[in-house]
């Protein structure tokens, strides 16, 4: 895929249910729009009135039972066409910092990995709804499975759709992103999710600052 996210700077953060990811985008967004950076923050799948719309079928709706592995993949991305089209690119294009609760690595490892789609069709569904478009920077916090679980199991409110799948599921949902960060270590930076919020916030800064110092400078590491 080609990446033509500039003149803006586009960051996603991945990782399984439970490992802090909405914790650390708000942390980042607050501190980029203290230092007077413009910022976008979209959610996947979400962002436009189109995709909320999914998103509800996909996550909540009773409709949704029973969902095939094929139609969820294409609902996901029907979402992240929207998405890009009419949040991610007007954004980078106005020289914004765009921060996306998940992109298309989401759907290679849950669809793709999980659900058992084959990697070429999944590749083929998100060149065609990205457009080409990759992050410039993805952080993958990683946590082992049962530990993310139980965070998960003590969170106030009733899970979604997604976070009602078996441990095995999220086993393979964590196996297909480190092997995604092992065959995209430049763009994809594996921070360990177990670590305090401070840290991993710091880490993440400081990954920031190497992969451009005159747009992060002042972030601190």
């Amino acid at each position: 895929m080609a990446q033509t996210s500039q003149p803006g700077f586009f960051i996603s953060f991945e990782g399984s249910e439970g490992c802090g990811k909405s914790t650390q985008i708000r942390l980042l967004d607050e501190t980029l729009r203290a230092l007077g950076r413009p910022v976008t923050a979209v959610r996947e799948p979400g962002g436009t009135k189109v995709g909320e719309s999914l998103r509800h079928l996909l996550q909540h709706a009773d409709e949704g039972n029973g969902m095939a592995p094929e139609t969820e993949l294409l609902l996901f991305a029907a979402s992240r066409a929207q998405l890009v089209r009419q949040i991610i690119q007007p954004a980078l294009s106005a020289g914004q910092v765009v921060i996306s609760d998940r992109f298309l690595d989401s759907t290679t490892v849950y669809q793709g990995v999980a659900r058992a789609i084959a990697a070429e069709k999944v590749q083929g569904v998100n060149e065609f709804a990205t457009g080409g478009l990759l992050p410039d920077i993805t952080f993958l916090l990683d946590m082992d499975t049962s530990t993310a679980l139980e965070r998960l199991s003590g969170r106030s409110g009733g899970r979604d759709r997604m976070e009602e799948e078996p441990l095995a599921f999220y086993e393979a949902v964590r196996a297909g992103y480190l092997a995604l960060a092992e065959k995209s270590p430049d763009r994809i930076k594996i921070i360990d999710a177990s670590l305090s919020q401070t840290e991993i916030a710091r880490q993440i800064r400081a990954q920031l600052l190497l992969k451009s110092h005159a747009l992060f400078e002042g972030i601190g590491s």
